[in-house]
């Protein structure tokens, strides 16, 4: 990655621009990140969002040490974070680049030097397609591959691109989200590309996790995933993939990764040239306390992810028996897949931390989150209470500026700035 806009970002002013950072001072990232403020002595405010650094890290060693371990590479869904200083990590740790969802996203990896990229969709824009033929041709170590999956999507890439593009027919399935439904579209959008001027076909790909019934049963992703394999052959006996380097198959999102894992074997996918077996699952790096903590194959007492997201609110009302309002909501954290749930409260007299026990979140509002809370609780107005949340996407989408904290739970060693 590009060293120095990375270093670039340590000289950001903390200032107004930054929710729940000190408030009246405007040092940069490096200072604050020296000064190892504590988070709840040194100005922070509520709401803030932070990440433990010891989770993190282990989260990021593990989908690296898995990977490796199944003979896949891996190029994480950056869509999660947003996050350039989490990308640096995941490619010091092997990843062989990094997933990205939109145009922007890719200008924003490229930005920061990312030299990889696999864009999970089919670019059809002119504009991005001009800037990407630019950037293509600026920079003949960049590599990029994109997902086609319709003829007219070929032919509007092929009539805007003036460089050659890498590209994987996507497969997907009748209900799913994008991708060809049939092995005849295959056919008929792999032949396109071959007849186009600027788009080389190198593989086959798709995104399993959207496919009908998969969350009443996994036997839909393997029969999907096995689907993926034999188009794979299908398309190298026909030549199709007669101009490719390597033939990149991939799959994978954060739910069944070890599914991808199974069918995507060196036995499985005995074909003319190198084969890329790319997992492309982000959502590991934070983990999350309900949805992915319920549905992560790694479920092992041994080899689990942990949760690295913790949101800090404050109870700024008691306004009747049994309720609590906290001063944060819908602009602050995740709610599409679970509201979030209570794990620790700082009692705003003694300072003291204890369990949220007897306490729960019914409902949010744009800034405030209702806080039941049983007869046996104990909250006042002024105590922090520590939610923890669902879908890491769109908790990260929120924050700017996310302080890294030490086990201590209040020791902040750095800053993860985003890029939504």
């Amino acid at each position: 990655m590009d060293q120095a806009a990375l270093d670039a970002l340590g000289e950001t002013v903390v200032d107004w621009r930054f929710k729940g950072m000190p408030m009246g001072v405007a040092p940069t990232v490096n200072q604050m990140r020296d000064a190892k403020l504590d988070l709840f002595a040194d100005g922070f405010v509520t709401p803030l969002l932070t990440l433990d650094s010891r989770a993190l890290d282990h989260n990021l060693e593990l989908m690296a040490s898995w990977a490796h371990r199944h003979g896949l590479a891996h190029a994480p869904h950056g869509k999660t974070p947003m996050a350039p200083q989490l990308f640096q990590r995941q490619l010091e740790l092997g990843a062989w680049g990094i997933t990205a969802a939109t145009p922007s996203h890719v200008q924003v990896y490229r930005h920061f030097g990312v030299n990889r990229i696999f864009l999970g969709n089919e670019l059809v824009d002119a504009a991005a397609l001009r800037w990407l033929s630019a950037e293509l041709e600026r920079d003949p170590e960049f590599r990029f591959v994109c997902y086609v999956d319709s003829v007219h999507g070929v032919e509007l890439m092929d009539a805007a691109l003036t460089h050659r593009v890498d590209v994987v027919v996507e497969l997907g399935a009748v209900g799913s989200r994008t991708g060809v439904r049939t092995r005849a579209e295959a056919d008929e959008v792999a032949r396109a590309v071959r007849a186009s001027r600027w788009l080389r076909l190198v593989g086959v790909a798709g995104y399993e996790g959207t496919l009908p019934g998969v969350d009443e049963t996994r036997a839909a992703v393997r029969v999907w995933m096995q689907e993926l394999v034999d188009t794979a052959h299908a398309f190298d006996a026909q030549g199709y993939l007669a101009d490719a380097d390597e033939i990149v198959v991939s799959a994978g999102g954060s739910q069944h990764f070890d599914l991808v894992a199974d069918a995507l074997t060196e036995t499985a996918l005995q074909l003319s040239r190198p084969v890329l077996r790319l997992l492309r699952s982000g959502a590991y790096v934070t983990h999350d306390h309900l949805h992915y903590a319920k549905i992560t194959p790694l479920t092992e007492e041994t080899e689990h992810f942990l949760p690295a997201l913790k949101l800090w609110a404050q109870v700024v009302s008691r306004p009747e028996p049994g309720l609590a309002l906290l001063n944060a909501g819908k602009r602050d954290v995740p709610y599409d897949l679970g509201l979030p749930v209570p794990i620790q409260v700082r009692d705003a007299r003694q300072g003291g931390l204890h369990p949220a026990e007897g306490l729960s979140i019914t409902a949010l509002s744009d800034q405030h989150a209702f806080m039941a809370v049983s007869p046996e609780a104990a909250v006042e107005v002024g105590d922090w209470v520590a939610l923890g949340l669902s879908h890491p996407c769109t908790a990260f989408e929120k924050w700017q500026l996310i302080p890294v904290v030490l086990p201590d739970g209040r020791t902040v060693v750095d800053y993860i700035r985003t890029f939504f």
